[in-house]
């Protein structure tokens, strides 16, 4: 199985500003992310970069880049160009990996890769892990994530569901009976490039636009998307400065 990772960095960021150069022990964020991804199975590790600083950030450490627009309206459309510029042809595949993930399981990274190579039928792949706290299954940061019999997503949401009906206010995962516990989506994502150029073109669902989680998009047009479901939960990302200093403390 050949594929590449690509790693979308934008440096405008609301909550923590030029995001992807943020400092962790020494290294700039979004170069901790690729060496991350250098150690999967990936034949290439790409960084599509909206700027001239995070491409001089990538140079410095030896970590391949290409620099696309900085008015893109999403990740998706950044990665789409980044195909482009690499000359990918559409049955390629490319693994998504976030640019503020740099605990990111290199072993995660194949599993979602090899999962989309074995689904035919999908035209992206991604991963999830169970929730086990009932205060996590209610945050509405946490996208949960349902899946069907054959491990392909149903839906998406920042509401808990499965709601249990029967089982008001109670984690009926821990009632000893056989239902499913819910999943947490990670937003790791699997491609094939011809899908990934069509992507963005794709008019935006109204689930899409109520819930704000992009992958409805694909659901609401009819792709499948196969989902992965790890054991292990990934490492916290980074998305403030708390955050940041927490991600820190684990390279001292």
């Amino acid at each position: 199985m050949s594929f590449t990772v690509l790693i979308p960095a934008r440096l405008a960021s609301t909550r923590l500003p030029d995001k992807p150069l943020a400092d962790i022990a020494g290294v700039p964020m979004v170069v901790r992310v690729a060496q991350r991804a250098m150690q999967s199975a990936a034949s290439r590790v790409v960084v599509a970069a909206d700027s001239q600083k995070i491409m001089d950030a990538c140079s410095a450490f030896r970590v391949a880049a290409v620099l696309t627009r900085s008015d893109h309206p999403s990740g998706s459309d950044r990665l789409a160009e980044a195909c482009d510029a690499l000359g990918l042809g559409d049955d390629d595949v490319v693994v998504n990996v976030q640019g503020d993930e740099p605990l990111m399981d290199p072993a995660l990274i194949n599993a979602v890769a090899g999962l989309l190579a074995q689904r035919g039928d999908c035209a992206m792949s991604t991963a999830a892990h169970a929730i086990d706290d009932l205060e996590e299954l209610l945050n509405p940061n946490v996208v949960k994530v349902v899946l069907d019999a054959h491990g392909t997503a149903l839906y998406f949401s920042r509401s808990p569901i499965p709601a249990a009906r029967d089982f008001p206010g109670t984690p009926w995962w821990r009632t000893g009976n056989s239902l499913p516990g819910p999943l947490r989506h990670v937003g790791i994502y699997g491609y094939r490039v011809g899908f990934l150029r069509a992507f963005p073109k794709l008019p935006q669902a109204p689930i899409e636009q109520l819930e704000q989680l992009e992958q409805l998009r694909a659901l609401w047009h009819g792709h499948r998307i196969a989902v992965h479901v790890t054991t292990q939960a990934p490492g916290p990302g980074v998305d403030t400065p708390a955050d940041l200093e927490r991600v820190r403390r684990l390279f001292v």
